[in-house]
């Protein structure tokens, strides 16, 4: 049985929006970073305050949506910011060509065996562009989090096939949105099995070789039950005849003013990063200051 992210009916301003309507914002304030390349913080830094008020309003309890947060501040700081902060890639060739004050500076050290060298250089200029990434990352991140634990699962489906999708991809993504957290199940009941049976978790030591051999006991069943899963779901639309004419859905959505606005600002925002790239603005910008923190 395909279940879902904790999802809990709230009575917010964000869950009475039409889903529709939030997917959209959403789309269009990715679409904003991915065509209009902003990196200037001073045009990031209101999409980031926006982020955290949409964030608030949603009311999402801590220990609903404490494990994300967690993978993802660990992913943006950890990897991100410290890729931004060690080597300045991932972002415009201005970083690269860095002529800001040295904060850190290691010396040349080489690798025995292979003809590898590692200099690590830390600028002025690469802490803030680390910054200005992760604020980037962050903004992204507080925009998605909110929608599978604030849109009813059952208008997933629906709310793709009213956006003009055909049957067949509406599905597919109501599929798409209830995987993780039914592999996340899966695993969880697994484990607990493994341990009723007296396998120690907490003893994953040795190798690499001789931890994948002890983790065989979690992966193989959670891939299998994976894969049947699959097969029922298989099985039961081909009983329906799905895909044999469009269908009907069970669910109704309407817009309402609201909605309309939501996804006028949405649109405005994206419209806005367009002109202002055309202009010439949004590229990586840094203050002077940056550059005179060492005195120089």
């Amino acid at each position: 049985m395909l279940v879902a992210w904790k999802y809990r009916p709230r009575n917010t301003i964000i869950q009475r929006l039409d889903p529709r309507a939030r997917l959209i914002f959403l789309a269009c304030l990715f679409a904003s970073f991915a065509i209009a390349q902003i990196w200037d913080i001073r045009l990031l830094f209101p999409l980031f305050v926006l982020s955290i008020v949409l964030y608030l309003l949603a009311r999402i309890e801590w220990q609903d949506i404490r494990r994300a947060w967690i993978f993802f501040l660990v992913f943006i700081v950890a990897i991100v910011g410290v890729n931004a902060l060690l080597s300045g890639r991932g972002g415009p060739m201005s970083v690269l060509q860095d002529t800001s004050p040295v904060l850190i500076q290691t010396p040349t050290l080489r690798i025995p065996g292979v003809n590898w060298t590692i200099h690590i250089t830390i600028t002025t200029l690469r802490v803030f562009f680390a910054v200005t990434q992760m604020i980037r990352m962050f903004t992204m991140a507080i925009l998605a989090l909110p929608i599978p634990y604030t849109i009813d699962p059952s208008v997933y489906g629906v709310s793709f096939r009213r956006m003009g999708l055909p049957d067949k991809a509406s599905f597919t993504m109501d599929l798409a949105f209830r995987f993780i957290p039914t592999l996340g199940r899966d695993f969880a009941i697994t484990v607990d099995a493994q341990r009723a049976r007296g396998y120690e978790m907490e003893s994953l030591s040795g190798g690499i070789i001789s931890r994948i051999r002890r983790l065989a006991p979690l992966i193989v069943p959670v891939t299998m039950q994976s894969i049947l899963t699959g097969e029922e779901v298989i099985d039961a639309m081909d009983l329906r005849a799905f895909g044999v004419r469009p269908r009907t859905w069970l669910r109704e959505l309407h817009y309402e003013r609201r909605d309309y606005m939501f996804i006028g600002l949405g649109v405005a925002i994206l419209v806005v990063s367009i002109i202002l790239r055309g202009m010439g603005y949004g590229a990586f910008w840094a203050p002077d200051w940056i550059y005179h923190l060492t005195g120089k």
